[in-house]
């Protein structure tokens, strides 16, 4: 089978190609894509090649590269030991943009009713931010700044608020992004950036500096702006990754102030910390489907932009020239012929 994918070809550069598909083995299912959600920062940071030689970045990324990890589809062939999952049905898959893809049925993610395509496309991100969420150990009542209100930044506000923060400080330079974030819990917005922030956190925490903050940038020099803003014994939770690890540096408030400095990568999720953890990848992304059915998190209106898999060449070029402009961007699989 013939199925349409987008490839990054070279630096900033974005083809639509036609690639075979094989038959589903045993144990996999055959996915045909309805939309999937464009991760704004680590995929321009791919395309861009926006790391530096050496990192973990530039393991991982060589071209052609395959972006994405985010999908929503519908289930069109089935193995033979496949039992679980019917065709027909509606699943959220960490695969690349792809029409068509095969995956191993213990992958999948079963979507249930009540949740749109596009909402359920969030849950890549959201499995990302919950893990980091767990990592910081929150407890009632803490002051917590966010640094940083892309599709991650967002996605932490939420959880704040649904752990019961006493107050969420959302920073960014862009007011779009903070207007979001004030709409979906944010109880102070600061539009600056982070090494000018010092000074309006203590006075919102009473001088005392936040419990937790939360670097979600990708933006190497925000690391050390970010150390500042924490109280004694406060934890530091890098949630951004930025393509370049080697400007990252710590203060001296590290050792003087006893601050936590907390690693949150999608790769190590809770289940791996323990022999008999619970809140493993499809646990954590059943309780964001379940967050977003009741209402207590609301992802939709974060969406921004849309484009068909054959406009994803502009697609990118809007999110390398003005990722500030958007938000949420879906690619619509479902305007392609079967």
């Amino acid at each position: 089978m013939r199925s349409v994918r987008i490839l990054f070809t070279g630096q900033n550069q974005v083809e639509i190609q036609n690639a075979e598909v094989a038959a589903p083995g045993s144990a996999q299912v055959l996915v045909q894509a309805r939309k999937s959600l464009i991760s704004t920062g680590t995929e321009t940071i791919c395309l861009s090649r926006n790391f530096e030689a050496n990192s973990h970045w530039d393991r991982w990324v060589r071209y052609p590269f395959t972006p994405g990890y985010s999908l929503v589809g519908t289930v069109v062939e089935i193995g033979k030991q496949v039992s679980w999952v019917r065709s027909g049905q509606r699943v959220a898959l960490r695969k690349p943009h792809q029409q068509y893809t095969l995956a191993e049925a213990s992958d999948l993610y079963l979507i249930p009713d009540g949740i749109s395509d596009e909402e359920a496309t969030w849950f890549g991100l959201a499995n990302i931010v919950q893990n980091g969420v767990r990592r910081a150990s929150h407890v009632l009542g803490e002051n917590v700044v966010v640094i940083g209100l892309g599709l991650l930044g967002q996605l932490v506000v939420q959880y704040m608020r649904l752990l019961g923060a006493r107050h969420i400080i959302a920073i960014d330079m862009a007011e779009t992004r903070l207007t979001m974030a004030k709409a979906h819990g944010a109880t102070m917005t600061l539009a600056m950036d982070a090494a000018n922030a010092r000074e309006a956190v203590l006075e919102l925490t009473e001088g005392r500096g936040a419990d937790v903050v939360y670097d979600v940038t990708g933006v190497a020099a925000a690391f050390e702006a970010a150390q500042g803003l924490l109280c004694r014994f406060g934890r530091l939770v890098l949630l951004g990754d930025t393509g370049m690890p080697s400007r990252q540096h710590l203060t001296g408030a590290v050792i003087t102030r006893g601050l936590q400095i907390i690693g949150a990568h999608d790769t190590n999720p809770p289940a791996l910390s323990t022999d008999h953890a619970y809140w493993d990848h499809q646990q954590m992304a059943r309780l964001f489907f379940t967050y977003v059915q009741r209402g207590d998190m609301r992802v939709a209106d974060l969406i921004t932009h849309r484009y068909t898999p054959s406009q994803a060449p502009e697609a990118y070029a809007l999110l390398l020239q003005k990722r500030e402009n958007a938000m949420g961007v879906i690619l619509d699989w479902t305007s392609l012929p079967e």
